[in-house]
């Protein structure tokens, strides 16, 4: 069967309107950032408060992409998503009105922003968990590549509109501008007819599911590992975002429209790097070289941009930065998609914006004092030394292949005998018991360690295993839920690579019948039998 084409998602309508609509609303945003980062540097011109705007609008993300992640697996996300974006349009208005009303301050235009970055960080996971609903499985990865296509039209456009848009109508007009294009959105959510899908087993709280989704990337060493290389990318690569409004401005000695094309310069780099991805995948050896390549990059326009003092060269350079974004990005991205399985899908997303977030915001902070510190060329040079020594002491953990086979394999026979009253009642323990050679149980201890790993990531709270003293060859493995629904749900979360991680576990069990599973309830958590099979 062959590979669908870039495009083919654009043949299912819904997510055709959609994407459509989300650029649109993409342009706008562009269009009030580029404006907030303008006013600020004619408000209050320090970097520290210029780097703030850009610090606002991604610090909402680090501090609410995980509710918000939650909120997505547990609401309807279509009311979700119109919710959100009635408040931006407000946050928008709101902002228009102030500036035209000539009372705008530093600390409220930040304020502002940050209103703004908690709307847009209540919407993401929603929006990026809402793609497989509208496209069939195997026009899912294109989508994803159109998705971040649709990011980087924006960005080119964006940008560039809203610096004529602020050096011919005023800042206020982006704001206009970012409100029209909410309505558009919200118009496309009222037109997609959502079917809400049917969700099996008990419902989680959201205390519950944060816990849950917090708990997964614990005990889930894939998606560790794929946070702490985005840690490692971000942080450096917030240099020139952050600084870019002062680069325009000081540096250079441009307006806002040498700063909207500078931005635009991304955009239209991140276009091509998309277009270049495969060819660059093919020569650079896969996920790693990406990551490098993308580093090295980033790297060399932010040097070069400290170097310069040519406008052409500076958004050249900023083109040479969009591509090496979207490489590492993109590779982020279909990595961490690649190991999350679809129940904590919404989650592991949100724990990702909040890694990329949290890295862009203090890396934000951090380079803005840095410039006071060292200047602006100063601080891009540190931040370019920086992302080049991270990132080669970070490859020491390379990224996952994400080839894991992730489907629920749901092999786990429904648990017998007492079931507690109310499914929130708990603790629960469940113990299994094996036969195994003493002279095996060393190879059975390495086989059940990555068993433990996925227990816990998937529900329990504490996991052992034991020898009973009166009969060597028994080995007990136990573990510890906080409730009844709690192991109901982990039934649900078994994969198919897991199964044959169990299996392996099973193939060393030396007897005829299956291991000896034994459910118990906490004392203090009322029964109730079972109700008698039908006659």
């Amino acid at each position: 069967m062959s590979e669908p084409g870039a495009f083919a998602p654009l043949r299912h309508k819904v997510f055709a309107v959609l994407w459509t609509a989300t650029v649109l609303g993409n342009i706008g945003t562009w269009m009030r950032d580029v404006g907030s980062g303008w006013l600020m540097t004619s408000l209050a011109p320090s970097p520290v408060m210029v780097a703030l705007v850009q610090a606002a609008s991604t610090l909402p993300v680090f501090v609410l992409a995980l509710p918000a992640g939650a909120l997505a697996d547990l609401m309807d996300r279509r009311r979700l998503l119109i919710a959100v974006q009635a408040f931006l349009g407000l946050v928008a208005l709101a902002m228009a009105a102030i500036t035209l009303l000539g009372l705008m301050t530093p600390w409220l235009l930040l304020l502002l922003v940050l209103a703004g970055g908690a709307g847009a960080a209540l919407g993401a996971p929603a929006w990026q968990s809402s793609v497989p609903e509208m496209v069939p499985r195997a026009d899912l990865r294109p989508a994803i590549a159109l998705n971040s296509l649709g990011v980087n039209v924006s960005r080119a456009i964006g940008p560039a509109l809203g610096g004529v848009l602020v050096a011919t109508l005023g800042v206020a007009a982006t704001y206009l501008a970012d409100a029209i294009s909410y309505v558009i959105v919200i118009a496309a959510l009222l037109w997609w007819k959502r079917e809400a899908p049917v969700v099996e087993g008990p419902r989680e709280s959201l205390p519950g599911a944060m816990r849950a989704g917090l708990r997964y990337a614990l005990h889930a060493p894939a998606l560790r590992r794929v946070l702490l290389r985005a840690t490692v990318f971000f942080a450096a690569g917030a240099a020139h975002w952050a600084l870019l409004p002062l680069l325009a401005r000081q540096t250079l000695g441009g307006g806002p429209g040498l700063y909207g094309v500078m931005l635009a310069a991304i955009g239209l780099g991140a276009m091509l790097g998309a277009v270049l991805m495969p060819w660059l995948r093919a020569r650079l050896g896969g996920a790693e070289g990406l990551m490098l390549f993308g580093a090295l990059g980033s790297a060399a326009a932010q040097a070069g941009l400290a170097l310069v003092g040519s406008d052409l060269l500076a958004v050249l350079l900023c083109g040479l930065a969009g591509i090496a974004w979207i490489t590492v990005l993109t590779t982020l991205n279909a990595t961490v998609q690649a190991v999350l399985p679809d129940w904590v899908r919404g989650r592991g997303l949100a724990l990702y914006l909040t890694v990329f977030a949290g890295a862009m915001a203090l890396g934000s902070l951090g380079w803005g004092q840095v410039a006071i510190w060292l200047g602006i060329p100063g601080a891009l040079l540190a931040a370019a030394a920086l992302g080049v020594a991270a990132m080669l002491l970070a490859r020491i953990l390379p990224l996952p292949a994400g080839e894991a086979a992730l489907d629920p394999s749901r092999h786990w026979p429904d648990p017998h005998g007492l079931v507690p009253e109310t499914a929130e009642q708990g603790p629960v323990a469940i113990q299994l018991a094996y036969r195994v050679d003493p002279a095996r149980q060393a190879a059975f201890l390495a086989a059940i360690r990555p068993l433990g790993r996925i227990r816990r990531r998937d529900g329990a709270l504490a996991w052992s295993v034991f020898v009973d003293a009166g009969d060597p060859g028994r080995i007990v493995e136990w573990f510890v839920l906080a409730s009844w629904a709690e192991h109901l749900r982990q039934h649900g979360r078994v994969t198919l690579a897991d199964r044959a991680v169990q299996q392996a576990v099973v193939a060393l069990h030396e007897d005829d019948a299956p291991p000896q599973v034994t459910h118990l309830l906490a004392l203090a958590a009322k029964a109730a039998p079972p109700s008698p099979a039908p006659s």
